[in-house]
């Protein structure tokens, strides 16, 4: 009974300090609850197990926001997302190849697109439906299996049509996104594409709302010192800002409102 007390103690203080520091070190909560690393460890996997953190080397992150399907997602903050998406212009120039992944804010980036000579390839049905009416735009759907949650084509055919691409600038969707974990994915099969068409790009750029960041999500999809660009809310905590950059990612604000 004792031991089962001092357990949920444990965890509490552990949600505690995940909610005010936005990470917890595993070594830091040894020393503090005067427990074992390998204590520590199990409570962190137990705690993932549940839901309430997502377990990182050397300790955990709170875990990224599930925001539905992205029916559900291209409703939510829309106005937010639609700045992301004009500070991310800055990058398109007249005869790239683009890669639009799956995802809301990466629809209001299509939706933002300027009036430029432009092949975009995407995965995504409903950013190819964004761009139909486009005439200037040479448009390339990945096709395959579709995903609903994620308003996505994933699995095999969908590799085998962007193996074969090398884009200018892949704008990549990202669950969460943290200096350290990288770029996460909920989804192994989301997550391995991600990866592919990722790798296969000149230049991979990631626009996030806040609430992403500082988080992460089980499958890992691009380490920090692959991202070239990330763009971020006016409103960024400097310190998040300051840890991508020691990673050599040009960071890019929105404008405010």
């Amino acid at each position: 009974m004792t031991a089962n007390l001092l357990l949920k103690q444990r965890h509490a203080l552990i949600q505690q300090q995940l909610q005010a520091d936005g990470r917890v070190l595993a070594l830091d909560l040894a020393r503090q609850l005067d427990v074992s690393e390998d204590t520590i460890r199990r409570d962190l996997r137990d705690m993932a197990a549940a839901g309430l953190c997502q377990r990182v080397y050397g300790g955990a992150l709170p875990l990224a926001p599930d925001g539905g399907s992205l029916a559900e997602r291209r409703h939510v903050a829309p106005e937010r997302k639609a700045r992301l998406a004009q500070a991310a212009m800055s990058l398109v120039r007249a005869g790239q190849v683009l890669f639009l992944d799956a995802g809301s804010t990466n629809l209001a980036i299509a939706t933002a697109l300027p009036p430029l000579a432009l092949t975009v390839i995407t995965n995504a049905p409903a950013i190819a439906m964004a761009l139909m009416e486009r005439p200037e735009i040479e448009l390339i759907m990945a096709g395959g299996r579709v995903d609903r949650r994620a308003g996505a084509s994933l699995g095999p055919q969908a590799l085998r049509t962007v193996e074969r691409m090398h884009p200018d600038l892949c704008f990549l969707g990202a669950c969460g996104a943290d200096a350290e974990a990288g770029v996460t994915a909920f989804n192994y099969d989301e997550a391995e594409f991600k990866r592919s068409i990722a790798g296969a790009s000149k230049a991979v750029v990631v626009a996030v709302t806040s609430d992403k960041l500082g988080t992460a999500a089980p499958f890992g999809v691009l380490a920090t010192g692959l991202l070239q660009h990330l763009v971020l809310e006016a409103d960024t905590d400097p310190v998040h800002i300051a840890a991508f950059e020691r990673q050599g990612v040009q960071v890019l604000r929105a404008r405010a409102r």
